[in-house]
């Protein structure tokens, strides 16, 4: 289980460094914020230690790809993680599921085991939390200075879109996150 650390500030360095600044929402912070999920996970589910390594790992690499661009981010830094990975010397088999893990949070997601389950509510945990309307203002920034959307009016379909496709899939989430996403969902209908 060793390469944890030197992965993890190899990567934050990375991501401090070299993220565009127009990023507003896919920052370090929403890095740090999927890992502070994911190790909530570990304490609350008592993981054990591979699986724990694994999250972290994935958490800290999800959205790497970034740092060359928002397209197929996945795929992209799925493949800067393994390279960084084989350098530091993970193992064939660490790097693959690492990899999953990375892929599991592309939109639409679509987890194959319980761990890409809990990377995914991870990456998405913000929408059935109450810092919902703070973080949602970022990625509004961030879709805005990338030129992707330029209205009110764009935003609030594509978050009324989004929120109504979105499903967690883990026990916890779908208890404590789902009940608060509605209430944010319905206030868009409201609106």
């Amino acid at each position: 289980m060793q390469g944890y650390l030197r992965l993890r500030k190899q990567v934050l360095e990375d991501l401090k460094r070299h993220l565009p600044e127009e990023l507003a929402y896919h920052g370090l912070e929403h890095t740090l914020d999927v890992l502070h999920v994911c190790n909530q996970y570990i304490k609350r589910e008592k993981l054990p230690a591979e699986d724990r390594y694994l999250l972290r790992i994935g958490a800290i690499v999800h959205d790497m790809g970034f740092l060359k661009g928002p397209t197929n981010h996945e795929e992209v830094g799925s493949e800067m993680a393994a390279k960084l990975m084989r350098q530091l010397g993970f193992s064939a088999d660490i790097i693959t599921r690492v990899k999953g893990l990375v892929m599991a949070t592309k939109i639409p997601q679509s987890p194959a085991n319980h761990l890409q389950r809990i990377i995914c509510d991870a990456d998405l945990d913000y929408l059935g939390r109450k810092d919902y309307p703070e973080i949602s203002q970022k990625l509004l920034v961030e879709l805005k200075n990338m030129n992707v959307i330029s209205t009110q009016k764009q935003w609030k379909e594509l978050q009324i879109n989004f929120l109504s496709k979105h499903r967690f899939h883990t026990d916890f989430a779908q208890q404590y996150r789902e009940p608060q996403k509605q209430i944010w969902l319905q206030k868009l209908l409201d609106s």
